[in-house]
């Protein structure tokens, strides 16, 4: 557990990953919001596809 901790504050103190990281965050960002978007127009596009089909 000792090991953890200290792998975790040498983490926190190093700045040379902080790029990365940063990127890393934005792409989760951009991730969850098309999840979001996708699941929002999936009910919307599958409403659609049955509708059409019940029509037919």
């Amino acid at each position: 557990m000792k090991a953890i901790k200290n792998l975790f504050a040498k983490l926190v103190r190093d700045e040379q990953g902080g790029e990365v990281l940063e990127y890393a965050l934005i792409a989760g960002l951009i991730v969850v919001a098309a999840i979001a978007v996708i699941t929002s127009v999936g009910g919307k596009v599958l409403a659609r596809w049955q509708s059409l089909n019940s029509s037919m």
